[in-house]
């Protein structure tokens, strides 16, 4: 089966914790701690992922990419990456995996990558001019 935003709604829906609600061609997921994950199908792969700060929040953004380059792999499930959102650079942190996984391997998707953003927020804190937690 190869999952669609329609069939994905009510699946992460059931999720203790989890509201979600559809915008546009994305699932908006908000855990517990209020943070928005952005679910969307694209083909054969399911990208999530949660904006952690935007670029001008940084105080050293060489020695913020040097560090995210050494440690990100410590983070099961989760990368960082960078997107422009509104003219704006963000870090984000993300997850993909096939849109023809299994559901459970959908919902660990998605709440390993809450878990990892708290984590990622946490070990970055130190490189930015304003706290975001």
């Amino acid at each position: 089966m190869t999952w669609q935003l329609n069939d994905l709604l009510p699946v992460l829906s059931e999720h203790d914790g989890w509201e979600v609600k559809e915008h546009d061609q994305t699932l908006v997921i908000r855990n517990e701690d209020n943070i928005d994950a952005y679910l969307a199908v694209a083909g054969e792969q399911i990208l999530v992922e949660v904006l952690l700060f935007p670029h001008q929040q940084v105080n050293n953004i060489h020695a913020l990419n040097d560090l995210i380059l050494r440690t990100h792999k410590m983070f099961p499930l989760s990368t960082i990456g960078i997107n422009e959102i509104g003219g704006e650079s963000y870090y984000v942190a993300f997850g993909s995996l096939s849109s023809q996984s299994k559901a459970e391997s959908i919902l660990i998707e998605v709440a390993t990558l809450f878990r990892n953003v708290e984590a990622f927020i946490e070990l970055y804190q130190d490189h930015l001019t304003e706290s975001t937690s």
